[in-house]
């Protein structure tokens, strides 16, 4: 196995491969990964473990690019802007609460019926 890897390691990286013990399991299945991973010296434990931190690394830097884009296209709103904004949240809650006390109204008289009823019987 180690004649293998020493023979693959050395050929494949002109293919532009590198073939790695499968650390996943205990039998001689082999890995293939890109040698574009910065491999480092004689250490191929690194590559893997570079492998890994890119997986983390890659979305987490999307994520503050985007961010960042994100923020410099926001404007502060002007007051009329503002305005009514306002006025659609105020609008927003007072008919989320006229619901939930409608709910609230009809649902007690029900509530009284099942829980009176069944304890005077």
């Amino acid at each position: 196995m180690a004649a293998l890897l020493k023979l693959c390691t050395s050929v494949l990286p002109i293919a532009g491969a590198v073939i790695l013990p499968d650390p996943t399991t205990t039998s001689p299945h082999l890995v293939i990964l890109p040698v574009s991973s910065r491999l480092v010296g004689s250490r191929p434990h690194l590559l893997e473990d570079s492998v890994h931190m890119d997986t983390v690394v890659n979305p987490l830097k999307d994520f503050a690019k985007n961010s960042v884009r994100l923020v410099k296209r926001c404007t502060k709103p002007d007051r009329r802007e503002f305005n009514k904004i306002t006025i659609r949240t105020a609008i927003g809650f007072v008919v989320m609460g006229f619901i939930g006390f409608f709910v609230k109204l009809i649902f007690i008289p029900i509530n009284q019926i099942i829980v009176g009823g069944s304890a005077s019987s």
